[in-house]
């Protein structure tokens, strides 16, 4: 594929209509299709309104599509992940000629893309599994896009992905990032992080609902507060929002109509399942998918809390420390997520630069935050074990909030309010600060009931205690 490749898009549901319009608006030729053609008849009007129909080609199916357009094609799918994309790719290849590409920028599981890169490119095709975060305006205005596939592919898309992605200082928030899943494995951490971060903030904000007996619009203002300090994110900002926003139909708080069961698409999940299969802990991303699940079990919540009934106790809990639990868990979310990459990077062989990919995030994407630049510093300076928690920076900031953060837990846990991503956090960090643990009774168990040896401090391995003599 070269800078010349003819541009297509499959797929024009909210996603990929922003994207096609962003792709539009940045000056290159584009020709579109879905599979109920009608909608590219709406989605030719909406671009003629926005004065973007000059480029765009629309076709009734994918067949016309790729007939109308010149090779070498790139062609780029924004339809469900799952068996839609397979379904496609089988439509889509017969259709192609060699040095073709396909681009699958929707979410995915990054087994998959790697299985689906290696039957591509085995019909001479070129693959690329892309994550792209930012929601619908993020498509439109400007993405954080991840990328994996081989250099050759990346090259061939880079001044297009490049052109159209979010900016930071100027730079674009997009990269390559290795080979096969590469790209949709950043993306599935991205999104992991996202799952954490969102529950730290909704337990903040439980406490100072339930605990402190503020009004959602009061504790937007606290939020509101924040974002303009330390915690600056996307997502504080809008939660501040939300939280100030009135329902026009019953005049009451916005989220006070909301139902409190949060849906998840499974790459919260995706990003657990892999740090278990790689040896690492990612308790405080477990915590966020989790607490998704259990809020799900509305009808056993309220039968719990007529089984167990104790009320919730009123808390004395500061903004200040309120203010800086959060900022720690929020940099243990990061850290974790980090340490993932890290251990698929060496799995796979796929070399990933996290400074790179702290730098991506800086905008465009749901986690980006003031944090991400101290976060690519740290990267590419010392790092004391490859730990983020170790560096300089997130060191102080981790020992200034470290008492807040034990205060915070164990107040609310005391009072009854559930805090399990805070909690994480800090059961975490005293792990990490623990010179010795407790893991040698778990050794002597394992050796005892299973006969699997331990090692000796003096550093003899595969020994046994002296239950076997």
């Amino acid at each position: 594929m070269t800078d010349s490749a003819t541009l297509g898009l499959y797929g024009l549901g909210t996603m990929g209509s922003a994207l096609s319009l962003n792709i539009l608006e940045k000056g290159f030729a584009l020709h579109v299709t879905n599979l109920r053609p009608e909608v590219v008849g709406e989605f030719q009007a909406e671009a003629a309104g926005a004065g973007l129909a000059g480029k765009l080609h629309g076709a009734d199916s994918l067949k016309d599509m790729v007939a109308a357009m010149a090779p070498p094609r790139a062609i780029i799918l924004m339809i469900p992940s799952g068996d839609p994309v397979d379904e496609t790719i089988k439509k889509l290849t017969p259709l192609l000629a060699k040095g073709d590409t396909i681009i699958d920028a929707g979410n995915a599981d990054f087994h998959v893309t790697r299985r689906r890169t290696a039957e591509v490119e085995a019909l001479g095709f070129t693959y690329i599994g892309m994550g792209v975060s930012g929601g619908e305006d993020g498509a439109r205005h400007g993405p954080s896009m991840m990328v994996g596939g081989s250099p050759a592919a990346w090259s061939g898309i880079r001044s297009v992905v490049e052109s159209i992605a979010a900016k930071f200082n100027s730079e674009p928030c997009a990269d390559h990032f290795g080979p096969d899943g590469a790209g949709h494995f950043v993306k599935t951490v991205h999104n992991g992080i996202e799952y954490a971060d969102m529950q730290l903030i909704a337990e903040t904000y439980g406490l100072m609902r339930n605990g402190l007996g503020r009004t959602p619009s009061e504790i937007g203002d606290v939020f509101e507060r924040w974002n303009a300090g330390v915690l600056e994110s996307y997502l504080v900002e809008i939660t501040a929002k939300v939280l100030q926003a009135t329902d026009k139909q019953s005049g009451q708080p916005a989220v006070d109509v909301i139902v409190d069961a949060a849906g998840q698409k499974g790459t919260g999940r995706w990003t657990i399942i892999e740090a278990v299969r790689l040896g690492q802990s990612a308790n405080v991303i477990e915590a966020g998918v989790a607490a998704r699940a259990w809020s799900s079990e509305g009808k056993a919540r309220v039968a719990g809390s007529e089984v167990f009934d104790t009320p919730l106790e009123t808390l004395e809990l500061s903004d200040a420390d309120l203010e800086a639990a959060l900022l720690v868990g929020r940099i243990v979310s990061y850290a974790q997520g980090f340490r993932i990459l890290n251990a698929a990077s060496d799995e796979y062989h796929w070399s990933i630069d996290c400074a790179r990919v702290a730098e991506v995030w800086r905008a465009g994407c749901i986690i980006r935050s003031s944090l991400l630049d101290d976060i690519a510093s740290a990267f590419r300076g010392d790092l004391p074990e490859g730990q983020l928690i170790f560096s300089e920076t997130f060191a102080k900031f981790i020992r200034d909030g470290f008492p807040a953060l034990r205060r915070v837990v164990s107040v609310a846990v005391a009072g009854g309010h559930p805090v399990p991503a805070l909690a994480s956090a800090l059961g975490f960090l005293d792990t990490m600060r623990a010179a010795r643990g407790t893991a040698d009774v778990i050794q002597a168990q394992r050796d005892f009931f299973g006969h699997h040896g331990f090692e000796h401090i003096d550093g003899r391995r595969d020994q046994h205690g002296p239950w076997w003599d």
